[in-house]
């Protein structure tokens, strides 16, 4: 699986899968989830209320329609929210080992992440990082890309540093 680091707006990536920093609600938010939902237009959340009536557990994963973006699927993964006292790293591990077993199961082959939970939701970028590039390198998947998308230049060079 080949990583790679990209700096700029993830709804823009035409890979086979986004992935998507959700919330539990899985009816849209702020920060990577609001500009997907906003950038993939009314589909992604029709598709949510219908697959997730009840929401979606932290530290899983789900997919829906990509609407109008490029990709063909949203994958919604629910990371640990540690501005609200979640500090369990295995829910943030399992955010990016979750989204390449949905992405196996869709059969996409490149997928395009956020670094889950390191914004509003307050993890250190750091470990976000380390905890993704830990599960790709680990992740026995038929992803064959994987492509960290960096929201500013800062986060893309921690990124790469990190690799």
């Amino acid at each position: 699986m080949e990583i790679t680091v990209v700096e700029g707006d993830i709804t823009a990536h035409d890979v086979d899968a986004v992935v998507n920093a959700a919330n539990n609600r899985m009816r849209g938010g702020g920060g990577v989830d609001g500009a997907i939902h906003a950038a993939g237009g009314p589909a992604i959340l029709a598709d949510c209320r219908r697959r997730f009536p009840d929401g979606l557990a932290t530290g899983d994963a789900g997919w829906t329609t990509a609407g109008d973006l490029p990709s063909r699927w949203v994958i919604h993964v629910v990371g640990p929210n540690r501005a609200a006292g979640q500090t369990d790293r295995s829910l943030l591990t399992s955010c990016y080992a979750r989204a390449l077993e949905v992405a196996d199961e869709l059969g996409a082959r490149s997928v395009a992440f956020p670094l889950v939970s390191a914004g509003v939701y307050g993890w250190p970028k750091d470990d976000s990082i380390a905890a993704a590039i830990e599960v790709f390198r680990a992740a026995d998947s038929q992803v064959e890309e994987v492509r960290l998308v960096a929201f500013d230049r800062a986060t893309y060079d921690l990124i790469v540093a990190s690799l």
